[in-house]
């Protein structure tokens, strides 16, 4: 049996749905409600921050695949960051450890892998300096993956995969899905940055593939193609046959931006839209290289991101209604 928390998210949702089309039995982690059904797949009531429900949800777990983390660059949830990402992976290499699982696998982030140098290119290898101005969030999954060293110190068999941004098809208000949702509605702005992009499903497939393989105590940098951010949006618009952005942002309006959504934060009570490290990072151009997996797994291939791309502009089209927002499920 396979265990999976963070179903509902981008990533979870794709793993599950890649697993139940294998026909694999899986078990995986709601709180409140079951977000969807599939074949194969049973829904557990539980939290990652409750030790008692994770030690009955993980009772025959063989793999636990652990998705579940917050994201979100508001300083004032810096210490829910910490709870959740490192507290709650803390409990899950715990549960895992007690069940004797015979694997773990833990979904990171290249924010992980601390703060990225301008024009350098990101490899495994990177590591956290918290003398950088790093983000809470890259703190919290940096602290989380100790976590998970600590398991395997303690004999764990654990591999951690580091995705760059995700493209899938998931809830286009939150996230990386939101740039979709912004192309859609024919955002102006766009930036010279160089990110990294991949597949929601390839990331899946590659978990999947590590989980099989004898491979342990290694992490992973997940990622297709580096590209950068006007490109990304190109070939959004034109998938949606929308009008691409022309105008550019400079770091004098970057800075602008977030310093007022800060503002308006504080007011309203809600989330940013921009932060600090969200406006740095839309103009920073880093590069991530993906050859440690490739070395790993010599046969696997990602999907090209301009075909990725094309792919969910179709998917979300199909699923907005006339005011632009998805249809429930």
């Amino acid at each position: 049996m396979i265990f999976v928390t963070g179903g509902s998210g981008l990533v979870g949702s794709h793993l599950l749905k890649y697993l139940s089309h294998q026909g694999k039995k899986v078990r995986a982690l709601y709180r409140k409600e079951i977000p969807f059904q599939l074949p194969n797949l049973e829904w557990h009531q539980g939290d990652i921050l409750d030790v008692s429900s994770l030690a009955l949800a993980l009772q025959g777990a063989e793999e636990v695949y652990h998705c579940a983390g917050l994201v979100t660059f508001n300083l004032r949830r810096k210490d829910e960051l910490i709870r959740m990402n490192a507290e709650g992976t803390a409990n899950m290499v715990n549960a895992a450890l007690d069940a004797s699982v015979r694997k773990f696998l833990h979904v990171s982030s290249v924010s992980a892998l601390g703060r990225h140098r301008q024009d350098q290119v990101v490899t495994e290898a990177s590591q956290w300096e918290e003398a950088y101005n790093n983000s809470n969030y890259g703190r919290s999954k940096w602290l989380a993956e100790l976590e998970v060293w600590r398991g395997i110190g303690e004999g764990l068999q654990a591999v951690i995969v580091n995705p760059t941004v995700v493209l899938g098809m998931g809830n286009w208000n939150t996230g990386s899905s939101a740039l979709f949702k912004n192309i859609y509605h024919q955002f102006p702005w766009y930036s010279d940055g160089v990110t990294g992009f991949v597949d929601a499903d390839d990331v899946a497939k590659a978990m999947v593939e590590l989980m099989a393989s004898e491979i342990t105590a290694e992490r992973f940098i997940l990622n297709a193609e580096n590209l950068n951010f006007k490109q990304a949006f190109a070939f959004m618009a034109e998938g949606f046959k929308k009008k691409p952005p022309h105008l550019k942002v400079t770091p004098f309006l970057a800075g602008l931006v977030w310093r007022l959504e800060k503002i308006k934060s504080s007011v309203t009570g809600h989330e940013p839209l921009v932060t600090k490290e969200t406006a740095q990072s839309g103009l920073a151009k880093v590069y991530f290289s993906n050859e440690k997996l490739k070395k790993f797994l010599p046969n696997f291939q990602f999907r090209p991101v301009e075909e990725s791309i094309y792919h969910y502009c179709r998917e979300y089209s199909e699923k907005v209604n006339g005011m632009g927002a998805i249809k429930p499920a």
